[in-house]
């Protein structure tokens, strides 16, 4: 058949209109976001920001950049997409804070099939406040309508993150050594990694995303799954800088739990002894441990446990940066020569042995 007409960018899926739009919608939420340092507004090639304002004197830039994984399937099939930018940021600036660094700016990136208006907004607008949680600017980002790359509905999440220390504050410090003292701030849920393996349990249970929650019944199971992950970043800073060189080390307890988390920040020589009484296991974690028919050991190396952040200290400095971070700062362990043992062993009554 004969060609009648011009074959359109809209035709073959892409919108541009549709793209203009949110863009325009972004433009108030990433305004909310500003910091010192940041400099001009969204519509770029690309974001501008001054280091020099942010007054360091010896810096080093820091970057991370992360996604929130299949937990992204989860929101999209309840759709609940307003606390999964949170899940984006917390996952990019809590790999920053750990060594040390402050969360300058931050740039998204949300590539779907076609674009709908309405989800993109809640997504950005939850980045947003993952920005705004962390005290780092949402400077710029991507958004690509790519027909024929994504099912209908689907779209994924990446973020980065660039942060900045003093050269002589970055974490973690050569210092760390047997005898220190591990404390773990509490998470705020399963966080964003481990959900292959929750939505794999879920499917096997019968169990539906609407349906109550059976460790927490007062709430639909979908709805607690996807409480975003905790951002640590402003508590942290205040208590590095209020206690200058008394946190050693900080391990954000991501995919890999504590067993393959905290030998990023131990020396070789060092092992981390795990009191698994002193973490208190929320009852999520007891549940899928249950469904999953995990032992401890498979726990510990899959979710975070209860733990999001753990900070190794010198045992002078445990008293003073445990009020810094508050009544739910808790000991869950401590340090001690390895041989030829393991990084990380699971143990009982370490603390206070």
């Amino acid at each position: 058949m004969p060609k009648s007409k011009p074959l359109t960018y809209r035709e073959a899926g892409v919108d541009i209109d549709a793209g203009n739009a949110l863009v325009d919608a972004i433009g108030p939420l990433a305004e909310k976001t500003k910091r010192l340092g940041v400099l001009g507004n969204l519509g770029g090639f690309g974001g501008l920001f001054d280091l020099a304002a942010c007054g360091f004197k010896d810096a080093v830039l820091v970057a991370a950049t992360d996604g929130v994984g299949t937990k992204l399937k989860l929101a999209i099939d309840t759709g609940l997409h307003q606390g999964i930018g949170v899940d984006l940021v917390a996952m990019c600036v809590n790999d920053l804070i750990v060594q040390g660094a402050e969360p300058l700016f931050f740039l998204d990136y949300f590539a779907t099939g076609k674009l709908e208006i309405g989800v993109a907004a809640q997504v950005v607008a939850s980045i947003a406040d993952g920005c705004q949680q962390a005290g780092c600017a949402l400077i710029g980002g991507e958004t690509a309508e790519m027909p024929g790359m994504y099912g209908n509905g689907d779209y994924d999440l990446a973020g980065f993150a660039v942060g900045a220390v003093e050269r002589d504050a970055i974490l973690p410090r050569p210092d760390v050594s047997a005898g220190d003292v591990l404390i773990g701030l509490p998470s705020s849920g399963i966080h964003a990694n481990g959900f292959s393996l929750v939505r794999r349990v879920v499917a096997e249970s019968g169990l539906d995303w609407d349906d109550p929650a059976p460790f927490a019944p007062e709430y639909k199971l979908g709805e607690v799954l996807l409480t975003p992950t905790r951002i640590y970043v402003r508590q942290l800073l205040d208590t590095i800088h209020a206690n200058p060189r008394a946190v050693k080390a900080l391990c954000h307890v991501t995919g890999g739990g504590l067993i393959d988390n905290l030998p990023r920040i131990l020396p070789t020589t060092v092992s981390a002894r795990i009191d698994i009484e002193a973490v208190e296991m929320p009852p999520v974690f007891s549940w899928l441990q249950s469904e999953a028919r995990l032992n401890a050991h498979e726990m510990f190396r899959t979710f975070n446990c209860g733990i999001g952040m753990v900070a190794a200290v010198s045992p002078d400095d445990v008293d003073r940066v445990s009020a810094s971070l508050g009544e739910e700062a808790r000991q869950i362990g401590l340090l001690a020569e390895r041989g030829d043992g393991t990084a990380v062993v699971l143990d009982a009554g370490v603390v206070g042995a």
